[in-house]
């Protein structure tokens, strides 16, 4: 990914532990990750960091995937990410297992209050959760408390 961002134009790249961030506090307005937390080795020490690092009233922004919390969707959706989705995509790419993992990990990702509550307590306020696609994915955001004067 990081080839294709330098392809593409980006000067400056940098691979780097999510939870030992190589950058002073308050260094970001903005801290976003996209379907990458659920797949860090701890979300709690993950969030910290990226709290570290965000300024006093900026923002977090989290997008990654979820369960739908409707029953009529939920047992369906489970099936398919067993089921369905290793079998085709293993076919198609020949890595069966990375999408059984993907199940597995998106069912053991918190989601909704419990995702809110990791945020809490990472330091982070007002955190809100914006269920997507019909809770396949879910969008949080949260910031970082205004300094106090």
């Amino acid at each position: 990914m990081l080839e294709r961002a330098r392809a593409k134009g980006l000067r400056h790249t940098i691979v780097a532990d999510a939870l030992h961030l190589p950058f002073p506090d308050a260094s970001f307005d903005a801290v976003a990750v996209a379907f990458g937390l659920r797949n860090m080795e701890s979300w709690s020490g993950a969030l910290r960091e990226m709290s570290r690092v965000i300024t006093p009233g900026g923002h977090l922004l989290i997008l990654d995937f979820s369960l739908p919390r409707a029953a009529i969707l939920r047992a369906p959706y489970q099936f398919y990410l067993h089921h369905i989705l290793p079998l085709i995509a293993g076919v198609v790419t020949r890595e069966q297992s990375a999408y059984q993992y993907l199940g597995d990990s998106i069912e053991q990702f918190p989601s909704g209050a419990a995702m809110l509550h990791l945020i809490t307590d990472s330091g982070l306020v007002s955190p809100t959760c914006e269920p997507l696609t019909a809770g396949i994915v879910s969008l949080y955001t949260a910031a970082k408390p205004a300094a106090q004067s």
